[in-house]
């Protein structure tokens, strides 16, 4: 049975879809004016990881993720380099997608543009004008938050205690005349146009949406009145995802998703990550360093609702975590004919226990935490065996019991995403076999006629390709391949 922590409940609550093996999950997206930082890698790689389980567990699926590409950021960006707010989006939403595609995130079914969206949030504005939850002031329109009597259920905040400690100030007009709003905290759904800045046409003049509105209308054009999941980042909870529920239930009295899943911080050593503290670290300016998987598994370590705090001493643990888990996943490749795996094509290859001991932790609220650490263990079991096959010549254990030990661990890795890519696997060494066997005699007569320097040269030969000598009692030699 999966539970999923609910943010609008405040606990966690079986997972129970709007139609049987189907779930509508939505996943509140990028604004495109900058290349994507560790904030948005914890955020898709954690949603990315929910998708992956929901659909190994038997479930279809429907993954939405919208693209904000009109914005006051975006707007400024263009005015600074001189060129149109499309090229400025266009850029980034590129960097996104390769960005995200080397941090082996799946591709959203759909990903809906504010731009494109226009047609449907004009109509959601109109809906909620006509039912007397918006109103228009001076070509804008904004949204009554008094009028929806549950307005903060998701945040837990009230209108009447944020008021107490709020200055009462609102907008006015341009000629003082009046104020826009009738009240602080009622937001903005549509924007009069401001001199040289895109605008469309709507019944209240030449403008754009707000940020609120454009995920309220995607959502209801993407699926429908309802979601199963609605999921974000945790800064996102208010006003944003506030705001669409106001928006989204005051035109359906339905809820607009069952389940509220947010994501925690990520701060920088021990800061909350804010351009502001120029502790923006890019993706990639981290992949420069480090491989995709390094961040993947830096992310998965912790359990999403718990925030994280990335210093060089973390991701470089992190580092050598997945080096250890890659060269176990390498283990079949490497010795697999040697213990005679092929044998056992036709058996089950999966540790029943383990498995289960990874389903439990993944039900419980996406537990990614406690599977790592299965999956840890996995790997530390091949690595013993690595060891002894290297140094002693055979395995401790049964060779069935290791083969099982290593399909499970590919098998799990591979449902929390985790991928040995061509730029991580070893090169691929031109020497054979054959080849080392030769070098390894050679070595053999020169150390016999005392020539320890010849010996000793083709020992670092080998080693420059990887290859590792061991010598052994009566003058053998074991040897692998690094």
């Amino acid at each position: 049975m999966l539970r999923i922590y609910n943010s609008l409940t405040r606990t966690k609550q079986e997972f129970i879809p709007l139609e049987p093996d189907a779930v509508k999950m939505y996943v509140c997206g990028v604004t495109v004016y900058d290349y994507c930082h560790l904030g948005h890698a914890r955020a898709y790689v954690v949603w990315d990881m929910v998708r992956r389980y929901l659909q190994y567990s038997g479930y279809r699926v429907k993954y939405v993720q919208n693209i904000t590409d009109i914005d006051d950021k975006i707007l400024n960006r263009a005015q600074k380099e001189g060129v149109a707010m499309a090229e400025i989006s266009d850029r980034y939403i590129k960097a996104y997608q390769e960005d995200m595609a080397k941090l082996n995130i799946l591709p959203a079914n759909s990903y809906p543009r504010a731009t494109t969206s226009i047609p449907a949030i004009i109509n959601l504005i109109k809906c909620l004008i006509d039912q007397g939850y918006a109103y228009e002031s001076g070509g804008d329109v904004y949204y009554a938050v008094r009028k929806f009597p549950s307005y903060g259920k998701l945040s837990g905040r009230k209108l009447d205690d944020m008021q107490a400690g709020a200055s009462g100030r609102v907008d006015l007009k341009i000629d003082q005349s009046e104020p826009l709003k009738h009240y602080p905290f009622d937001f903005a759904l549509w924007k009069a146009a401001k001199p040289n800045e895109p605008f469309w046409d709507s019944p209240w003049g030449n403008g754009r949406p707000g940020w609120h509105i454009e995920c309220s209308a995607m959502v209801k054009s993407e699926f429908g009145d309802s979601i199963d999941i609605h999921a974000g980042g945790a800064d996102l909870q208010f006003p944003h995802h506030e705001n669409e529920i106001a928006q989204s239930e005051a035109i359906t009295n339905l809820p607009l998703a069952n389940y509220w899943m947010h994501n925690g911080f990520v701060n920088i050593d021990g800061e909350k990550m804010s351009k502001s503290l120029s502790n923006f670290t890019t993706i990639r300016g981290l992949l420069e360093t480090y491989d995709p998987m390094v961040v993947r598994l830096f992310i998965l370590q912790s359990h999403y609702r718990t925030p994280i705090d990335f210093t060089e001493a973390a991701i470089n643990v992190a580092a050598k975590g997945w080096i250890n888990i890659r060269d176990a996943i390498a283990f079949e490749q490497d010795f697999g004919q040697q213990l005679n795996w092929q044998d056992f094509a036709s058996i089950n290859g999966l540790n029943d226990e383990i498995v289960s001991r990874f389903r439990e932790a993944m039900d419980d609220d996406f537990n990614s935490a406690i599977a790592i650490s299965i999956i840890y263990e996995l790997a530390k079991t091949l690595t013993t065996e690595r060891n002894n096959l290297v140094h002693a010549g055979k395995i401790q254990g049964s060779s069935l019991v290791l083969w099982k030990t290593w399909h499970t661990l590919q098998y799990l890795t591979s449902i929390l995403g985790f991928v040995i890519s061509s730029d991580s696997k070893p090169e691929i060494l031109s020497i054979s076999d054959q080849q080392i066997e030769e070098m390894i005699q050679l070595r053999k007569e020169a150390k016999k006629n005392k020539n320890w320097k010849e010996g000793d040269r083709i020992r670092d030969e080998l080693k420059a390709q990887g290859i590792t000598l061991i010598d052994q009692a009566g003058g053998e030699v074991r040897w692998h391949r690094s």
